[in-house]
């Protein structure tokens, strides 16, 4: 979902980097597979964006294993193939790697502390990055949906095109990103060569709830199913396998030090997306 958009920004007119752009996906590069990364690294690239992860967070912790060997070990072979070479990486992590009982939002040096099998084994990943290479940007981001993959948007237009009632959570707060967003942003990123830690996200924040009433609203989807209703939930309600921190707000503070400017909010962004996806 974010490759996609991430290689389009590359490749339009507008972009500052407009180099040879190699994509690849699990038919052509097995990041658990350490001879496979190799071979891929032979190529020599000027720097690898480590996109492959396992995000399914229920799935993550029904299958802890399968998490750790691509979220962890498989970022492992990319840091350890790019030390090799001696080239950039620039890994995306996750605001899930923090427990959510800050009462305020994260910043880049807060101490992580994940409470699921996905957030522990993607910062087992930044810290194989930051074990193994100097140059390297990790940008944690937080509830990504777009055009090319399942996302929490999509998944509220299948909803109410079959049920009549929604209940969504209403005690988890965050700030939803728009793909191609964070796509201009890494973009924007690799070209200063200012390497470290950085949280990107679309500004302001919501809770899931607010972000599908927001998602029915701009939408129409209410005109459509004249009796839907979303309905506020608690996280207890659900019962899933995996527990969610409560705040994952993330304060883009070392974006913001370094371009003076943040991503738009995030109403802005989701009524772009739906105006050009419905």
């Amino acid at each position: 979902m974010l490759g996609t958009d991430l290689v389009d920004e590359f490749r339009s007119q507008k972009s500052e980097v407009r180099n040879q752009i190699i994509p690849t996906d699990i038919q052509n590069l097995d990041i658990t597979s350490s001879d496979s990364v190799q071979k891929f690294v032979d190529l020599k690239p000027d720097l690898i964006i480590h996109l492959a992860a396992y995000t399914d967070v229920d799935a993550c912790e029904l299958n802890p294993h399968k998490a750790k060997q691509i979220n962890s070990l498989g970022t492992k072979n990319v840091a350890l193939a790019c030390q090799k070479l001696d080239i950039p990486i620039l890994y995306i992590s996750t605001d899930y790697i923090f427990d959510g009982t800050k009462p305020a939002p994260y910043v880049e040096w807060d101490t992580p502390n994940p409470i699921n099998i996905y957030g522990k084994t993607k910062l087992e990943g930044e810290l194989w990055v930051k074990k193994l290479l100097k140059k390297f940007w990790i940008i944690r981001t937080s509830g990504l949906y777009g055009k090319h993959g399942k996302n929490f948007v999509s998944a509220i237009f299948e909803k109410a095109k079959k049920e009549n009632t929604i209940k969504i959570v209403n005690d988890q707060i965050g700030s939803p990103t728009y793909t191609k967003d964070i796509a201009y942003a890494i973009q924007k990123l690799i070209i200063t060569s200012k390497f470290g830690i950085y949280h990107i996200t679309n500004s302001g924040w919501c809770s899931w709830y607010e972000f599908a009433t927001t998602i029915i609203k701009i939408a129409g989807l209410q005109r459509q199913n004249t009796g839907l209703k979303i309905l506020p939930i608690t996280s207890h309600y659900l019962k899933r396998p995996a527990k969610r921190p409560r705040n994952f707000r993330l304060s883009n503070f070392m974006w913001n030090r370094i371009f003076g400017k943040p991503l738009r909010p995030w109403e802005k962004a989701l009524n772009e997306f739906i105006r050009n996806n419905k």
